[in-house]
């Protein structure tokens, strides 16, 4: 991929990402913050690309102008389509924009609605029936009615295993392996509340999240940026990748954050959610620090996973299949 390439499909990803008016603004911030630390890499200059798309100097045709190549400009509409559904399923005004931005990349009809039926379904994914069994029964959402019995080296192995899984997945070149790693997590946090006896929902989930500062559309952002920006996200067997990106050297970022998320949700749920906002996210940063030294001892685990995995796996496993 060329430094132009690259500029268009992060503009298209990030006109995806600001194309609806109600996201918070605390997204938006965690978006500028991406931007800010990935700033200029490989001719990209992600803070100058933000500008330009919330000061609407960047047209759906400029982009399509800038992508020649009908491999690019799929992939572009990829991570646009994750984008608007790294949050939950799509709002009216990102379903006009992507039927937009379909349109400008002239793709074809039937690849197209393939992988936006795929990403709506990971994205509408619930909880309940993907999630695995939890370790102990769970009462009602507010606090369960006696303390549970958990399985303290079960839960340990189920945050290692969920965050050397998403490692995987950060090393496979498909843009839906990237947006699995989301909905992932989310089971992950579903679970371990359930297993101290709190019953969550999606709302809960993606609120607690947000609360330790683990935004949706800008986690995705950030995951997919690393990927486009390393020359690790394409399409196996096209021009754009081939088959590197299985043996490519991972940031580790999403086996890192899977493994703070976790063991904070442990912390939170097993203390009967008394932690104050604040106090979940300097207990997130600080796992998040110890699971980044974590990261190279679990590298090979992470690598040979990725080889048996597939695009045609993803939604299999966020299944719990």
């Amino acid at each position: 991929m060329t430094p132009a390439e690259n500029r268009a499909i992060l503009s298209l990803s990030l006109l995806a990402a600001f194309a609806d008016g109600d996201k918070h603004e605390r997204e938006r911030a965690e978006i500028r913050r991406i931007a800010d630390s990935l700033a200029q890499a490989d001719g990209v200059h992600l803070p100058t690309l933000v500008q330009d798309v919330l000061m609407r100097r960047v047209q759906l045709a400029d982009i399509a102008a800038a992508l020649p190549d009908a491999g690019a400009r799929q992939l572009a509409y990829e991570m646009a389509v994750c984008v608007c559904d790294a949050d939950g399923t799509q709002s009216p005004a990102e379903r006009q924009f992507l039927a937009q931005a379909k349109a400008a990349l002239a793709l074809a009809p039937a690849d197209a609605e393939r992988f936006a039926q795929q990403a709506e379904a990971l994205a509408a994914m619930p909880l309940e029936s993907a999630a695995a069994p939890a370790t102990a029964p769970a009462a009602t959402a507010a606090a369960p009615a006696a303390a549970p019995t958990v399985d303290e080296a079960a839960l340990d192995k189920k945050i290692l295993d969920a965050a050397i899984l998403n490692g995987a997945l950060e090393l496979l070149p498909e843009s839906l392996s990237t947006m699995a790693i989301i909905p992932l997590q989310m089971q992950l946090v579903y679970g371990i509340g359930k297993a101290h006896g709190y019953a969550l929902d999606s709302g809960h989930v993606k609120d607690f999240l947000a609360t330790v500062g683990v935004g949706l559309t800008s986690q995705y952002l950030e995951q997919a940026g690393r990927k486009l920006i390393g020359g690790l996200l394409g399409r196996l067997g096209g021009r754009l990748l081939g088959g590197a990106g299985r043996q490519a050297v991972s940031s580790g970022m999403s086996f890192a954050t899977t493994y703070a998320l976790g063991h904070v949700a442990r912390r939170y749920y097993a203390g009967g959610r008394v932690l104050s906002a604040q106090l979940l996210k300097d207990s997130y940063a600080g796992l998040l620090r110890q699971a980044q030294g974590l990261q190279a001892r679990y590298l090979p685990e992470m690598r040979e996973q990725a080889r048996t995995l597939d695009a045609g796996k993803v939604l299999d496993l966020v299944r719990g299949r």
